[in-house]
């Protein structure tokens, strides 16, 4: 005779599960990124890029998940981070040095180092200031599209950087992308875009040409898109800075009127 379990147990372990799910959507994007370093050191350019943009995809499930699960936590919230250090800082940084880097020695090592650092560091003060700030914008870029600009650079043209022109200018590009990753300079998180509403037919015409061209062509079409992403910070910037509101002009004193 079978003994059945009491719904109490059922309830908790199923409530059990449901809180592992995300986790192991993390341990999957950490998985993709490590099996993107082993990959990138052993040559195979292109691979380890298409295991960086899976990390990516496996990135930005888990916290959906978590969010339609109610399972969000602080834990959660901590090993993303750590996850998404290995995936979007480390796994780049070695497909960068590996493709366009080892050319330049000590200064391609330590270009490839300082975008693990700036990654870092933008990953902690995101956690650090998540909740006193606006949720339209994230300050500094975010580490994803920092890797993805890198990896795209490298899956566009998979063949190997030879000329020292070619070293620099990788260098000069990693490098931006690491200062954009630390600056303050704002960018949009797209966070309040409400799928729900209904949208105007110029507006449903203009995304569905934008998944036609994505699907025919996606990596030209990628490389566009995150381009316009990583100017559209310093463009806002520099906007912000030289139009400026004219202040308000003072108050005039009323004169008093005169007497008899």
């Amino acid at each position: 005779m079978k003994l059945r379990r009491p719904r109490r147990a059922t309830r908790e372990s199923f409530r059990r599960g449901i809180y592992l799910l995300p986790s192991l959507f993390t341990v999957g994007n950490m998985l993709a990124g490590f099996a993107s370093i082993l990959h990138a050191i052993s040559g195979r350019l292109e691979l380890a890029g298409w295991l960086i943009f899976l990390a990516g995809i496996l990135d930005g499930l888990d916290g959906r998940i978590a969010r339609l699960t109610k399972s969000t936590s602080e834990f959660g919230k901590e090993y993303d981070s750590l996850a998404d250090v290995v995936s979007f800082g480390v796994a780049p940084a070695v497909l960068a040095f590996q493709w366009g880097l080892w050319g330049m020695g000590k200064l391609g090592w330590a270009a490839a180092f300082l975008f693990v650092v700036a990654g870092s560091v933008r990953l902690a003060r995101f956690n650090v200031k998540a909740d006193h700030t606006d949720r339209r914008y994230f300050v500094g870029l975010p580490i994803p599209a920092g890797a993805g600009a890198v990896t795209l650079m490298v899956l566009i043209a998979p063949e190997p950087v030879v000329t020292p022109t070619g070293s620099v200018l990788v260098c000069l590009f990693v490098l931006a992308v690491a200062f954009l990753m630390v600056s303050t300079i704002r960018y949009r998180s797209f966070k309040d875009l409400d799928l729900r509403q209904r949208w105007p037919a110029k507006a449903f015409f203009f995304l569905a040409a934008v998944v036609a061209v994505v699907a025919f062509s996606p990596l030209p079409a990628m490389g566009v898109a995150l381009g316009c992403y990583l100017l559209s910070g310093p463009v806002g910037w520099l906007r912000g800075r030289l139009v400026r509101t004219p202040a308000a002009p003072a108050p005039q004193e009323k004169e008093a009127p005169l007497g008899p």
